[in-house]
């Protein structure tokens, strides 16, 4: 009579969890009470390496485990670096890239800025029409000499200045401004909604008068 079967016997079936098991597994991982203090990020990235190590430590595992394992590995590290690039390129686009003045090249009346908005409108080519509105606007704060003709100014220069000269409208003016950065250099869409805010925003501001600085009393 056969003997029963030992770890060492030739047909013993060595343990391998499987993959569902072994993301059961992480997750309990994750939420055990001595990790509690421990942000997610780093917890997940600890696991990412544990993960990666038993992966590569093929000791005990056939040539077509190790080829699995390598497939993932590599999946893995795509996703990793993908992620980053994406990232980083946002990051770039928003808070890396050399803030502009608004006007750019050459010089044009506000009306002509604002008749070009609108013709880029009828075509919705929203991102262009967003810019030329609040071109147009800058321009005639600048002709109304509520704020003072400054070359190369950023749109958060402008909202600035024209809002201490018209506090009613700063927190509006602050928004046109991140939607002018958004559309020209966060790679962010422009939209109708977004012009249609900058149209009228433009419209207020004309019938807009800068408020008077107190008169101080003398003594």
């Amino acid at each position: 009579m056969a003997g029963p079967l030992t770890a060492a016997s030739p047909l013993a079936v060595p343990v391998d969890v499987d993959r569902g098991r072994a993301a059961g597994e992480a997750i309990r991982e994750l939420l055990r009470p001595e990790y509690a203090k421990e942000n997610l990020i780093d917890r997940f990235m600890r696991l990412v390496n544990q993960f990666i190590g038993d992966l590569l430590d093929q000791e005990s595992v056939g040539t077509v485990g190790s080829m699995v394992a390598w497939i993932v590995l590599g999946v893995i590290i795509l996703a990793a670096v993908t992620a980053v690039v994406l990232v980083a390129r946002r990051t770039a686009g928003r808070g890396g890239a050399r803030r502009e003045g608004v006007f750019g090249d050459g010089r044009r009346s506000a009306a002509e800025h604002r008749r070009a908005s609108e013709e880029l409108a009828a075509r919705e080519q929203w991102a262009e029409a967003i810019r030329e509105r609040l071109r147009a606007v800058a321009r005639d704060l600048e002709d109304r000499v509520i704020i003072d003709s400054m070359p190369g100014r950023t749109a958060d220069e402008l909202a600035a200045e024209a809002g201490r000269a018209l506090p009613g409208l700063a927190e509006d003016l602050s928004t046109a401004a991140r939607t002018f950065d958004d559309v020209t250099y966060g790679e962010v869409p422009g939209t109708a909604a977004a012009y249609a805010f900058m149209r009228d925003l433009d419209e207020r501001l004309r019938a807009a008068r800068p408020s008077l600085a107190p008169e101080v009393a003398v003594p």
